[in-house]
């Protein structure tokens, strides 16, 4: 057996007084659970030890087979976008004292990673038009998963409507949450003209024994929903919650949720100001209106700020934490006992850099792009958008090719994109999403458009 350096229970003496303490006579008897049928036959095969320049050339090697910014033009989105981010975010989340703190356990000397996640939850409660906000979870999906469960707790109902026309990946997971507790996931479909939440779907199927009604707006398909009031009205007449989804970005233009009563929000904070690096780490968005049952029944961390008893010192401390596991244990409202603490921090020093009238500007300049987009491609005879819905910044484009192929041909055009939407609607198989941002020009819309259409004209 080989003994290696790092790892001393590896030597055979430490590890038989291991197995002597344990009662055990084998390593395999640690594993007598797991049926022989499912172990690996033989030793795993792990190449031999490599020197660490050897293992740097060949690491690299495998990197530069990525296609990636800014070499490649990126129009991916669906639920991690290409944004700026400013370099001030970068600086301030670089310095020692925020980098080595992950979770302010002792409150006492924590005020600076305290205050910061503070100051996330006001600005994710003023941008999303909410009252509360925890001080972030892991990201969109698995937000909504809690939202789902958070709900089924609030209204002992164990059943939730969603959406079709949000990100199936995301209904996924809430299903995934789900299932352990019996709650029901319902499936309302979309106008297949206009793109939105078919009304009538959901008042047949949202009735009294409906927890919540889970819509994304703008939704997976980038259109908007322009009838959240009515489905927030109905929602409330059958005592159900309305969950809303958001892209963060979008919130400088459009009406912010707790304008058209949800109850709880959700989204993913890496549009503002995260990069994109392979897809995580994200940050999920969780808020709720300021009703005590819903408070003491949300997931995760909560900021709170006091005072000293003689009124002279301003300070911070995580509240309500019998909610948490690391609290209750077994009875806790939710496993989630972190948050991401690093990434709260840069989320809250973009939204201050950026300002009102800055996320106006990042919402505008993102409507503008994916409108110019669409008129250029109308403009050469495609479909586009294949919905007839309003959109902001994700845009639906229908080509002759099936769109499980166009992302290799855009490829070779040096371009991302788009989603093959045929991947999650069999009767998408044509339809593509592209997204937009405030990083493209109009001559990237332009070198996206050219590319477009001559892979349309050959099919």
């Amino acid at each position: 057996m080989t003994i290696h350096r790092f790892v001393p229970n590896s030597a055979e003496k430490i590890k038989d007084n291991m197995l002597k303490s344990l009662g055990l006579t084998s390593v395999e008897d640690l594993f007598e659970d797991i049926p022989s049928s499912l172990r690996i036959k033989g030793g795993l095969k792990i190449p031999d030890a490599i020197s660490e320049i050897e293992l740097e050339r060949k690491v690299e090697s495998k990197l530069e087979k990525n296609f990636s910014p800014p070499e490649y033009l990126n129009f991916l989105g669906g639920g991690a976008w290409l944004h700026y981010t400013p370099s001030i975010v970068t600086e301030i989340i670089s310095r020692n004292e925020f980098y080595t703190s992950y979770t302010p356990y002792q409150p006492e000397i924590s005020q600076g990673m305290l205050q910061s996640l503070f100051e996330y939850q006001s600005q994710i409660c003023e941008l999303t038009g909410m009252e509360v906000a925890n001080s972030s979870m892991y990201d969109w999906g698995t937000a909504l998963g809690e939202a789902g469960r958070m709900a089924f707790r609030v209204t002992r109902k164990r059943k939730i409507v969603v959406s079709r026309g949000a990100s199936p990946e995301r209904i996924a997971i809430l299903r995934t949450y789900c299932y352990p507790a019996s709650i029901d996931v319902k499936e309302v479909d979309f106008d297949p003209k206009i793109g939105n939440t078919d009304y009538g779907s959901v008042h047949s199927v949202v009735d009294h024994d409906s927890a919540a009604l889970y819509i994304e707006n703008p939704n997976f398909l980038g259109i908007i929903e322009e009838s959240v009031d009515e489905l927030s009205q109905l929602c409330h007449e059958r005592n159900a919650l309305l969950i809303v989804g958001v892209n963060p970005s979008t919130l400088g233009l459009m009406r912010p949720p707790g304008e058209y009563g949800a109850d709880i929000v959700v989204g993913d904070g890496q549009p503002l100001g995260l990069p994109l690096n392979y897809g995580g780490p994200l940050i999920g968005i969780f808020a709720t209106k300021k009703d005590p049952v819903l408070l003491r029944q949300m997931p995760g961390r909560l900021i709170g700020q006091t005072v000293s008893k003689d009124n002279s010192k301003q300070g911070y401390t995580m509240v309500l934490q019998t909610r948490e596991q690391h609290i209750r244990r077994e009875q806790a409202t939710s496993n989630i006992c972190t948050n991401e603490a690093l990434l709260a921090l840069a989320v809250s020093v973009y939204l201050s850099s950026m300002g009102p009238e800055g996320m106006k500007k990042l919402g505008s300049l993102c409507l503008a792009n994916s409108h110019y987009a669409q008129k250029l491609l109308s403009e050469r005879g495609m479909e586009c958008p294949y919905f007839s819905g309003s959109f902001f910044c994700d845009l639906t484009v229908k080509t002759r090719l099936n769109s499980q192929m166009l992302p290799a041909k855009l490829a070779r055009h040096k371009i991302l994109g788009g989603i093959p939407l045929g991947r999650f609607y069999p009767d998408l198989s044509n339809v593509s999403l592209f997204s937009f941002s405030e990083v493209h020009t109009p001559e990237d819309v332009q070198t996206l458009v050219d590319a477009l259409s001559q892979i349309d004209e050959r099919e």
